[in-house]
């Protein structure tokens, strides 16, 4: 067996610790893969918006490859630490150190070499259902499926350049490794835990202070904290795993109850010391995790509120407004004309809405009759403004904070009276740019002349709805954009600009997840020869079958959803300060988004738990 052999034995021989490391590398190839097929299609190389979604996916590429660095680096590392006493073994057979570097390095480089290839060939195998899913998420007419040969040596290159890198760096690291410590690997006496109470309290006291501040927040403040409240955060996340964790174990060891409670003793005897090493695993995939939810989770929000808000603040299908007159009949016919032409019907109104100056600013003052007809048009219930009243009128759903200033305002008639504004009512009527007066009909014709006039008419289509998108864009290209506002067109322009970003965000959020599941994978499988040991003594004391699964389920439940929760947790705070700064509920959104990857989670649980528990049975029987 040549030494080539050997290194390539080794990693068969290993699979079930590679095979975490080797899927997760995998799957990053693979939407790298993804990401390049996008940027090299033919049909993203014009200019206009497919142009930016072109640079959008070169620039997540490049994410992903930066990201996959530090990733594999660490999955090495983690490797390296778990097979200390197999490099001390392989030293005392007679292979020298470089020996032991070079068998590394090739290691390395075969699951390099077989995660690149493999994760552009999953990526061809699904390069047509990722092209289907993008024309939907972008909002791109076509996207066929064409030979990326670009992209296959791009990935191909830049990853194995990558491993190869790596490779070097890793091997390097063994150099300094002596054999009698490679010979006792982890058995060293690492002592009881302690948690230091002053850092304990300070964990709770940043955690506190940083969700605090998060959540009492609102509007631009949100951004000015940002960066405090992070750091903040991350230090509160750190202790709370080094500290406070090891803290509230051993209170719990201290309850002789709970501690000597059935399988408590096995569950809770070392537990302590797992937290301690697994504080910066855990800290680690708590904030991977959290960056992954919050990336998703806002870009879902955001791109909601922007399309809840237009479709609020557009409540007819077409709106035309103009202050030139010359021009408004020409363009009125020139819409009716497009919506004939598509066979789609709608029922119109229209009014002459009039703006005085009142002090340093113009208000809308509109008359009951003409308000009354836009709202029947809508649906709203009808109002009546007896004369001398004056209603303020704030638009439904959306605070445009002119309400307050508007009440402490009076309106002066020809006649000499004067009207003070003592009722707020709430509509989507007339335009949604501030907050109006509404008048008798009788009052308003005892108004000063105004100081400008708008024309404003609106369409709201009964028939022939599947047409609206197609007419609105003749009346974009026709008409400037200032004075129309077509609802359904806006809103896939903001599905279509956004969802590149969606699109991008979304895989680059998942690629974060699946890092943070295989770190979990690494930390759990690094401990499973002591495992295997300690239970095989154990069962030989009476530890039943049963007993010994549900030890295990708990202790593999702690590993996996200790960070996790805290990073849902995190996840939930952020999101919900998101919400402050723009005024919009984004409940739904934030558990969707965290609810999807919790799922995620539980369903790899069983998976890990499953083959884990197997082993350690394995070991025993």
């Amino acid at each position: 067996m040549t030494f080539r052999q050997f290194a390539f034995n080794n990693v068969i021989r290993n699979k079930r610790l590679y095979a975490a490391y080797f899927l997760s590398s995998m799957f990053t190839v693979m939407v790298f893969f993804a990401f390049s097929l996008f940027a090299f299609h033919p049909e993203l190389s014009g200019s206009g918006m497919n142009s930016y979604v072109k640079i959008g996916m070169i620039t997540a590429a490049g994410i992903i490859y930066v990201f996959s660095f530090f990733f594999i680096l660490y999955s090495m590392s983690s490797f390296l630490q778990s097979r200390k006493k197999e490099f001390g073994l392989l030293m005392i057979q007679g292979m020298s150190m470089r020996q032991i570097r070079s068998m590394v390095f090739l290691e390395n480089m075969v699951i390099g070499f077989f995660a690149t290839v493999s994760g552009i060939l999953l990526g061809l195998v699904f390069a047509k259902g990722i092209l289907l899913l993008a024309e939907n998420v972008l909002v791109i007419e076509n996207l066929p499926f064409y030979i990326p040969i670009q992209a296959i040596l791009l990935t191909f290159v830049s990853f194995i350049v990558l491993f190869f890198f790596i490779s070097l760096f890793v091997s390097y690291v063994l150099r300094s490794k002596k054999l009698i410590e490679l010979i006792k690997g982890d058995q060293k006496s690492k002592g009881e835990p302690k948690a230091n109470l002053f850092l304990t309290i300070l964990a709770v006291a940043l955690l506190a202070i940083g969700y605090g501040v998060a959540l009492f927040v609102e509007g631009l403040t949100v951004i000015v904290v940002m960066i405090p409240v992070i750091i903040v955060v991350m230090i509160g996340t750190y202790l709370l795993f080094t500290q406070l964790s090891v803290y509230v174990i051993r209170w719990l060891k201290n309850k002789e109850s709970f501690f000597w409670h059935k399988t408590n003793l096995l569950l809770f005897s070392d537990l302590s010391f797992r937290m301690k090493d697994n504080a910066r695993t855990f800290f680690m995939v708590a904030m991977v995790s959290t960056v992954a939810f919050c990336a998703i989770g806002s870009l879902f929000g955001f791109e909601s509120f922007l399309t809840s808000t237009l479709k609020n603040t557009s409540p007819y299908s077409i709106a035309y407004q103009t202050y030139e007159k010359a021009e408004e009949q020409a363009d009125v016919a020139l819409i009716n004309e497009i919506l004939k032409e598509n066979n789609i019907e709608a029922k119109t109104e229209q009014a002459l809405l009039r703006y005085n100056r009142i002090g340093q600013e113009y208000f809308l003052i509109a008359k009951q009759s003409d308000f009354n007809r836009f709202a029947n048009l809508l649906g709203e219930e009808p109002i009546k403004v007896r004369d001398g009243e004056i209603f303020v009128v704030e638009f439904e759903g959306t605070d445009f904070g002119q309400t307050d200033e508007l009440l402490d305002l009076k309106l002066k008639l020809n006649s000499g009276e004067t009207l003070e504004p003592e009722e707020v009512i709430f509509s989507r009527a007339l335009p949604a740019t501030d907050s109006y007066f509404v008048v008798s009909d009788q009052d308003y014709e005892s108004l000063p002349a105004p100081d400008n006039e708008m024309s404003y008419h609106v369409w709201n289509v009964t028939d022939g709805k599947e047409a609206v998108f197609e007419a609105s864009e003749k009346m974009y290209i026709e008409l400037p954009s200032h004075k129309l506002q077509a609802r359904d067109y806006e809103v896939f322009q903001i599905n279509q600009y956004y969802g590149a970003v969606l699109f991008i965000g979304l895989f680059i959020g998942i690629v974060f997840f699946v890092a943070a599941g295989s770190f979990l994978y690494f930390r759990l499988y690094m401990d499973v020869d002591g495992d295997k040991q300690k239970f095989k003594s154990i069962s030989k004391m009476g530890l039943t079958d049963k007993e010994l699964k549900q030890v295990l389920t708990r202790q593999t439940m702690i590993l996996f959803f200790a960070p996790i929760i805290v990073a849902l947790i995190h996840g939930a705070v952020a999101l919900t300060a998101l919400s402050h700064m723009f005024y919009h509920n984004l409940l739904t959104e934030s558990v969707t988004v965290l609810s999807v990857f919790f799922a995620i989670q539980v369903i790899y649980f069983f998976i890990v738990r499953f083959f884990y528990t197997k082993q350690i049975e394995a070991a025993i029987h």
